[in-house]
């Protein structure tokens, strides 16, 4: 782990980062946590990444909330959306988004699980004068293009998102000062899928055991 950062896996997409004092959780779902957050950030409207119940453990009355349009809408209350290419400052922390979406993952012939014009969205947050990038769920995309990051949260599991083997070669591209991955044991992949990560990449690799 790189030097004052306390980045923790919560399983499936689900980080809780420290910045500081500041809580900020990135796709809260099925925690057995109980906390008020600063800053909680959602990438897409799915169910399995914004999930009202557990945002409801983390929201407290001056909880920050950043999501795209279609989030807001499930989630209630005070929301602050988001678009790919936005950037704004909440909590003190930069927050960058890029898009999210699929390039090879179909449901059906021209339907990918993660349309473009969905509004999915990852986040760079800077953190200690640290860059992290989560990626939400998305195959490995032009706007991916050379982000400057140094830690890389990426989904290996393939089916809805990048696969081992394309994750490792998007951090291979990237050559953050670390990578974890992310995106497993939960609705599809294993722990394996994190581990050919781990033996493809090129850079730093940590997998995280789940909090």
């Amino acid at each position: 782990m790189l030097d004052n950062l306390h980045i923790e896996w919560l399983g499936h997409d689900c980080f809780r980062i420290l910045a500081g004092s500041t809580v900020v959780y990135i796709d809260p779902y099925q925690l057995t946590r109980r906390e008020t957050a600063d800053l909680i950030l959602i990438s897409h409207d799915h169910f399995d990444h914004c999930s009202p119940d557990d945002v409801a453990r983390l929201r407290g009355s001056q909880t920050a909330i950043v999501a795209p349009p279609s989030c807001a809408r499930k989630l209630g209350g005070a929301v602050t959306t988001i678009r790919p290419g936005d950037q704004l400052t909440i909590q003190g922390i930069p927050i960058e988004a890029v898009a999210a979406y699929n390039v090879s993952k179909f449901r059906a012939p021209g339907q990918p699980f993660h349309p473009r014009d969905a509004g999915g969205v990852g986040y760079v947050i800077t953190v200690d004068g640290q860059r992290i990038y989560h990626t939400g769920d998305s195959d490995a995309i032009p706007e991916m293009t050379g982000l400057q990051v140094d830690v890389a949260l990426l989904p290996v599991s393939g089916t809805y998102v990048m696969t081992a083997e394309e994750a490792a070669e998007l951090a291979n591209r990237l050559q953050p000062k670390l990578a974890i991955p992310m995106h497993y044991g939960a609705i599809v992949g294993s722990e394996a899928d994190a581990r050919r990560f781990q033996q493809l990449t090129r850079v730093p690799v940590t997998i995280l055991s789940k909090q």
